[in-house]
């Protein structure tokens, strides 16, 4: 499936910091103090629309309305066992994407997506199957936030970006709404409080070590060894393990923060006690946690 590019020339005054915000009234001839009402209606009230900002004029609630992008339930699932909620959100215009709700004990987490449907082509995903058909705005990101808070009543106290899509290939609406989430003057949570997981683009991850922002970073590794990797993941055609790691080491050198390694144990396919070793080899000395998540069924590879 081709890959939709996001139109651009619409506005999108949930995806705007408070000084484009700022310019935005100044073009509608407004007074200043609008844009911060405005954002705080966003990113502290989290209205789902414009004609929810009561303490604004009408018309131009009626304009904010037509420049806000909407995320809205289409279905949910929650678990018995665990309280776990999955929902299927719809975008304006009609893309679906899955955000899951996790409460815990210590707060609750949200697991949101930065794409519609996913390129990276990972065998055992069923996420990839239809390709990327867009990137989401950072709008549409927080939207997944803000509206599973809506549903829930439950303040969100951790964010993974780890469902569909790969976040590093949206990389500037991913660093846009990490920046309007942690804002002080919005929902202001803490930047160490945010997780962003890849499969591995080397030059991204070392661009992301740059940004200043001490988020936690997570590698979907799967193998420590190169070439089995190859036929699980076709990014290690790209970057080898050793690039890859090194990459995520100079993540670690420049924030601080420690990298997590994701690892989905797949019977018969990567969890054999040379794999353990082999892992535990590749990685000794280097700080990072290992997370391995055992997949309940043997995975069956598509081709």
């Amino acid at each position: 499936m081709e890959r939709e590019l996001i139109d651009m020339t619409k506005q999108d005054i949930c995806s705007m910091y408070i000084n484009e915000l700022e310019d935005y009234v100044n073009r509608h001839e407004w007074k200043k103090f609008r844009a911060k009402q405005i954002f705080e209606w966003i990113h502290k009230s989290h209205v789902r629309n414009a004609s929810d900002m009561t303490n604004l004029p009408k018309d131009m609630r009626e304009i904010l309305e037509e420049d806000m992008v909407h995320v809205t339930e289409e279905v949910s699932q929650k678990s018995e066992a665990d309280g776990t909620i999955k929902f299927l959100y719809k975008m304006d215009d009609g893309q679906m994407i899955e955000t899951v709700f996790m409460p815990y004990s210590y707060g609750n987490s949200i697991c949101i997506s930065s794409q519609a449907g996913c390129a990276m082509g990972c065998r055992f995903c069923a996420s990839t199957i239809g390709g990327c058909i867009r990137d989401l705005r950072a709008g549409e990101m927080l939207g997944q936030v803000y509206e599973t808070m809506r549903i829930t009543g439950e303040r969100i106290s951790n964010v993974v970006v780890m469902g569909t899509g790969e976040p590093l290939e949206n990389y500037n609406n991913l660093i846009r709404f990490i920046k309007l989430l942690t804002d002080e003057n919005g929902y202001n949570l803490s930047t160490r409080n945010i997780t962003v997981s890849s499969c591995g683009i080397v030059p991204k991850i070392r661009q992301l070590a740059e940004e200043d922002l001490p988020i936690t970073f997570a590698l979907s590794l799967h193998s420590a060894d190169d070439e089995k990797r190859k036929s699980l993941m076709p990014i290690a055609n790209r970057y080898t393990i050793q690039e890859t790691l090194d990459a995520c080491s100079y993540f670690f050198e420049k924030t601080g923060r420690r990298v997590t390694v994701e690892y989905s144990l797949m019977t018969g396919i990567n969890d054999s006690e040379e794999d353990a070793e082999l892992l535990s080899k590749i990685l000794k000395g280097r700080g990072f946690h290992v997370n391995l998540i055992p997949l309940i069924r043997r995975v069956i590879l598509r081709e």
